[in-house]
């Protein structure tokens, strides 16, 4: 079964806060172990021995108290969005007008004009 512990552990400090968690990923069982708040350590795992780890924390942190244990329920995969349906009878568009560009041409040598 997969176990939820919230335990309250003093850390008053950063090198408080790393040793907890150390010591609760040593643990038997444990999956993933999480800081939330100032003093709170999350505890995900298999058939975790809840005594033993308090324990452990007590031994080290001096101050480690045990909150809940529930059950761990998955999260459930999230709904794959749904693709927009296209409406029904859309609104006719008229076509786009065509540019028209004028062409110039210029001759490099034009040729000698006799009207002159």
């Amino acid at each position: 079964m997969r176990q939820k512990i919230t335990m309250n552990v003093q850390m008053n400090c950063e090198k408080c806060r790393t040793n907890a968690m150390k010591i609760a990923a040593a643990a038997e069982g444990v999956i993933s172990v999480s800081v939330e708040g100032e003093n709170t350590v999350v505890v995900r795992g298999d058939e975790v021995d809840v005594a033993t780890l308090t324990q452990s924390l007590r031994k080290k942190l001096r101050y480690a108290s045990l909150l809940t244990v529930e059950e761990d329920k998955p999260n459930p995969p999230p709904n794959p969005p749904t693709p927009p349906t296209p409406d029904p009878d859309p609104i006719p568009q008229p076509p786009a007008p065509e540019i028209y560009q004028p062409l110039l041409i210029y001759e490099s040598s034009p040729p000698n004009c006799s009207l002159m």
